[in-house]
């Protein structure tokens, strides 16, 4: 959140889940084995804690301890004592309540469970700073004070693969359920593919509709076993966040389920294109109007100001979206995936899509995220250079009607290092996210890196030993 922002203790008791939502969930569902209490964090990772059925409702009436650190941990979930927090202050649990409206089912594995998400409030009660939900929190203030209200929906590429692994731990295609041959072939919006995963793919669905997450239609992609899920529309940010959080969860889990590994790896394979995040923006006024929207083809200069707050922050949000090595992988050029800061309407190769439809549905599509991406994060840092370049009337220029993804930007970060920079020296992306979760995060994701980098590859061994 936002360093100058906090909501009051008021706002915050209102967003808890209380007993009586807890029992009427139990009325309407039966009584459950155990329930997850879910934190999602930096790296968008589900953690929490698992209580039995008779320890639940001690969640909504006295809350959770557990370590202010999960929020700051890198992929690895090892916490490297950032600025004096872990070890040097002794680890400190902080106190953190289950939200109101996120309780829901838990459908895979065997029993009747059930989960909820939480949420961490400091010593003043109001939310945790360094939470990613609550980061998001801060940028959505910024929209309310506009009187506006974001519209948001992700899309998520993914790869079903071998639980099996190759040389080196590389993963593998998955073995076709129908002939038992492993994937070769790019199978991209192929209506057979999708029928020899008929089964998964309903797994999926079904797991979707009972946790109340809003999946829609389902695409087989460009690579052998790679497909894409996409969410609905929804005006309830936050909540969004939420959803694209567990769908990927989910995923995983009915992908164990059919045998197969699910992975939201932005490159798992070289010669293969890679897993992104595609959101899709639009912004409502106070009677419900959407602002890109002026009645002809190409929208209103709202539109074109929030590309173009887009565009200015890109380079500072490439740490957010593309957060590991790997992710940087993904950035090739004539791949469907941008390279540069270009805009177009109807036009793939472009950062910023404007997709063709009907005026009243005119949004922006953010194309840049790999599927790792932590959703709050991407929603957080997409909105704050839309917020950006609404307040500044920022000019995009003209939109690209050819092959944009041909020319690199060799302004725009290529790797970590240079992308944590980046995002250090924004003073936009500090003040819409907070220094110091800025701060934090570089100085995690910079941990990261240096203990990845301090493996030697086995492409080292065969070329210099």
């Amino acid at each position: 959140m936002s360093d100058r922002r906090a909501m009051d203790t008021t706002t915050q008791n209102k967003s808890q889940a209380t007993l009586a939502e807890w029992k009427a969930f139990l009325a309407e569902n039966g009584p459950v084995e155990h329930l997850d209490a879910i934190f999602v964090d930096m790296c968008g990772k589900v953690r929490g804690k698992r209580l039995p059925g008779s320890d639940c409702e001690k969640v909504f009436t006295s809350g959770i301890q557990i370590p202010k650190s999960l929020y700051f941990l890198d992929v690895t979930g090892v916490n490297e004592d950032i600025y004096g927090m872990g070890v040097s202050d002794g680890d400190p649990d902080g106190q953190a309540w289950p939200l109101s409206g996120t309780i829901a089912l838990t459908p895979w594995g065997d029993g009747q469970h059930a989960q909820v998400f939480m949420g961490m409030i400091d010593e003043k009660g109001a939310p945790f700073w360094i939470e990613p939900r609550n980061v998001l929190q801060g940028v959505l203030e910024r929209f309310t004070e506009l009187g506006l209200r974001p519209v948001v929906a992700a899309e998520f590429e993914f790869y079903l693969t071998d639980p099996q692994r190759g040389e080196g731990g590389a993963p593998l295609a998955p073995l076709n359920p129908r002939n038992g041959r492993r994937e070769t072939a790019n199978e991209v919006y192929s209506i057979d593919g999708l029928d020899s995963y008929a089964d998964l793919i309903s797994t999926i669905t079904r797991y979707a509709t009972i946790q109340n997450i809003p999946s829609s239609a389902a695409t087989a992609e460009f690579a052998p076993g790679q497909f894409e899920i996409n969410l609905n529309h929804e005006d309830d940010v936050l909540k969004a966040g939420d959803h694209a959080v567990m769908l990927r969860h989910l995923i995983r889990a009915a992908a164990r389920e059919h045998d197969y590994r699910a992975s939201f790896m932005a490159k798992p394979f070289v010669d293969q294109t890679g897993s992104g995040c595609h959101m899709h923006v639009s912004i409502l006024d106070e009677e419900g109007r959407n602002i890109f929207d002026d009645g002809g083809e190409l929208g209103a200069d709202a539109l074109r100001h929030a590309i173009g707050g887009l565009q200015q922050t890109m380079a500072a949000s490439m740490a957010l979206v593309a957060p590991n090595v790997n992710a940087f992988r993904r950035f090739e050029a004539n791949n469907f995936v941008p390279v540069n800061g270009q805009w177009g309407y109807n036009n793939r190769s472009v950062a910023f899509r404007v997709p063709t439809g009907s005026p009243e549905a005119r949004r922006v599509e953010h194309r840049v995220a790999g599927a790792d991406v932590n959703p709050y994060l991407l929603f957080a840092t997409v909105l704050a250079g839309i917020h950006h370049g609404l307040s500044k009337k920022i000019d995009p220029g003209a939109p690209y009607a050819n092959n944009a993804s041909e020319t690199p930007d060799p302004r725009l970060p290529r790797n970590v290092p240079t992308s944590l920079e980046a995002l250090r020296a924004s003073d936009v992306m500090r003040d819409y996210l907070g220094s110091r979760y800025v701060d934090v995060y570089t100085r995690v994701k910079e941990f990261e890196f240096e203990k990845l980098y301090e493996t030697i590859s086995s492409k080292e061994y065969q070329w210099y030993l």
